[in-house]
């Protein structure tokens, strides 16, 4: 697929967040009930927490989307998955 490294789950079309590239591939990509990983685009936010921090926003119907906070800025990332639920587990209060 377009925009994929070979044997990635993680599309890489759109820039990302930074830390959200290594937290995808440490934390979400090795999970075997994860198929797909797509960050989507960045918006600005008047956020100024310094923090990165990763909220389960809902489940939709292939999955879930999370949102990623950063240094002024919002990233949507949406995940393919059969076990939304397992995932907002195990996601918590990242």
């Amino acid at each position: 697929m377009k925009h994929r490294a070979k044997g990635s789950k993680i599309k890489y079309e759109h820039a990302m967040i930074k830390g959200l590239r290594e937290f995808l591939e440490r934390e979400l990509e090795p999970i075997e009930y994860i198929s797909a990983i797509f960050p989507g685009e960045i918006k600005k936010t008047r956020n100024t927490a310094d923090s990165f921090k990763v909220k389960f926003q809902y489940q939709t119907k292939t999955g879930a989307k999370l949102l990623v906070y950063g240094p002024g800025a919002v990233q949507e990332v949406f995940i393919v998955t059969n076990q939304p639920e397992k995932l907002k587990e195990k996601l918590g209060d990242k």
